[in-house]
């Protein structure tokens, strides 16, 4: 019998929690009601989705409010930056600040901002990916700045923003602050009491909720103008028929990644570091990405001089081993990640990389049968690049 597939690739996605499944399946059968409905069904349904919207809120130590539910991580993003941008503009406030790293969804809407008016001012990053504060502090100066977005952690390399200070440096300057909380929630507080940011993302499917669903952190009295229209739902921020169910399942599933997340980052790192020092060891030349620096625990980065991502994704797919190359946004694409260019990675290593990312399919078996079947795979690659 072939041995178990290896999931190591958690920063794309997660698996549903059983308990996720069990608290969302009665609204997908018998509590189907619309909450906009005033009869039975509809009050029903209401109560439910007030419910998961106040434990939400409880997980991020917010009011109601200041939650609204949305499809995930890259329509709050798009809602954080486009939707600030365009309340402000008339204001004066013509900039949006963000960092070189940041997920897609946060760099296409801030060209979509420019391509309407908007000045973009790119933060300088270190080579380990993290913001140089300096530099920020300086970008950050004018008075004509509407909103800062800077993703808390990153989706390729773990690397842990300064967002406590950032975000205070922004609202010291008078412009908003939004961070892409979509790696970071589970891992670290997302405390809206302790740091001022103004608008924070959160994506269900990386916390072991569906696809689909994801919450918008709101802060009470901030201004925003909505991508969409046509509805009051959500006070008019997010118009639409809510979706019930997938804000119950998104209840549940961060309230269990916040019960969890002291002993699941002690697991995580744990496999991780084990894995990062077996590499080191087996793979000469091997390079660690944002090594040294502060990082999330469930994501490990490295590029292996002489391979290609590809090649090496392929042959690990065939073990049965699921890696990727960084985002999986970005999957297909043939140009270096962004992120590790920014970072100043040369191309041909930035080429190599290879994103392995733990969670709750992970095991330090896992871990044992990567550390042997990696490095004869990267042998294999070299052999075949006539690199010894």
């Amino acid at each position: 019998m072939p041995p178990a597939p290896i999931y190591l690739d958690h920063a794309a996605t997660t698996p549903v929690r059983p308990e996720v499944l069990e608290a969302m399946t009665p609204y997908f059968g018998p509590r189907f009601g619309n909450p906009s409905s005033t009869h039975r069904w509809g009050r029903e349904a209401r109560a439910a989705l007030d419910a998961a919207r106040e434990r939400v809120a409880q997980c991020l130590h917010a009011a109601p409010d200041e939650v609204c539910f949305t499809s995930g991580g890259t329509e709050s993003d798009n809602l954080a930056v486009l939707g600030a941008w365009r309340s402000l503009k008339a204001h004066g406030k013509r900039a949006v600040v963000t960092s070189p790293t940041e997920h897609k969804a946060v760099l296409v809407a801030a060209h979509q901002a420019a391509k309407e008016g908007a000045e973009e001012r790119i933060l300088a990053v270190g080579a380990s990916g993290a913001v140089d504060l300096a530099d920020a502090e300086a970008k950050l100066a004018p008075s004509d700045v509407a909103i800062a977005s800077v993703m808390w952690v990153n989706n390729e390399t773990g690397v842990l923003q300064p967002i406590a200070e950032l975000a205070a440096l922004a609202k010291s300057r008078g412009a908003l602050f939004h961070t892409d909380a979509v790696q970071a929630f589970g891992k670290v507080e997302v405390d809206a009491t302790r740091i001022p940011f103004d608008f924070a993302s959160v994506s269900g499917h990386k916390l072991g909720a569906p696809k689909g669903i994801g919450c918008f952190y709101i802060r009470r009295g901030t201004s925003l103008e909505p991508l969409f229209f046509g509805g009051s739902q959500d006070r008019g921020r997010r118009p639409g028929t809510e979706n019930v169910a997938m804000a119950v399942g998104l209840a549940r599933a961060m309230e269990l990644a916040i019960a969890e997340r002291e002993a699941h980052w002690r697991e995580l790192e744990a496999m991780r570091d084990a894995l990062e020092a077996a590499l080191r060891e087996r793979v000469p030349g091997l390079v660690v990405h944002s090594a040294g620096a502060a990082r999330a625990p469930h994501i490990l980065n490295v590029s292996v001089p002489g391979t290609d991502s590809e090649s090496l994704l392929m042959a690990l797919d065939l073990q049965g081993v699921a890696a990727s190359s960084g985002s999986a946004c970005q999957s297909g694409s043939v140009t270096p990640s962004h992120v590790l260019s920014a970072m100043g990675i040369p191309a041909d290593i930035a080429n190599a990389a290879v994103r392995m990312s733990f969670g709750s399919l992970s095991t330090p078996d896992d871990v044992t049968r990567v550390a042997e079947l990696f490095p004869a795979l990267v042998a294999k690659a070299r052999g075949l690049a006539g690199i010894a």
